[in-house]
C-alpha cells in the first residue's frame, strides 16, 4: 500500500502548487509526535491529553502568518506537516474537500419571476 504522505511517490501531481491554494492543510489537526520541537505557546492539549498545534478560532494553525500565508516555524514544523507532500493524494483530497465545502457555503438565491 502506498503511503499518501510519501513525497518520493511517482503519483505526485507536479501541477499542484501551494501558491494556488488557500493553505488548506494548515487547517488540519496536527498531532505532535515524539521528537517534534514546537514552542509551547503554539500548542494545545485536547480532552484526551494529546498535544497538537493550536488553531485560531477560524481553524487556521497559529503558526501560519496570515499576511504571507507561510508557516512561521517551517524549519522546525512538526513531522506530520513535513510528511504532507504537496501534490500527493492526501493533499489533493484536502484541497478538493475544502473548495467543494467553500462553494457550498455561498448562499444561492433563486429569484421568483415577475412575469
Amino acid at each position: 500500500m502506498n503511503d499518501p504522505f510519501d513525497s518520493d511517490r511517482e503519483d505526485i501531481d507536479a501541477s499542484v502548487q501551494c501558491s494556488d491554494c488557500e493553505a488548506v492543510c494548515c487547517r488540519l489537526t496536527v498531532l505532535l509526535m515524539p521528537g517534534d520541537v514546537v514552542p509551547a505557546w503554539l500548542t494545545e492539549h485536547d480532552d484526551y491529553g494529546l498535544e497538537h498545534m493550536a488553531q485560531r478560532e477560524d481553524g487556521w494553525c497559529v503558526a501560519v502568518d496570515r499576511d504571507s500565508m507561510r508557516c512561521t516555524i517551517y524549519a522546525s514544523r512538526p513531522q506530520l506537516c513535513r510528511s504532507f507532500a504537496m501534490g500527493s493524494a492526501a493533499c489533493i483530497d484536502e484541497r478538493e474537500a475544502w473548495f467543494s465545502k467553500s462553494a457550498r457555503a455561498i448562499p444561492l438565491t433563486v429569484l421568483a419571476s415577475t412575469s
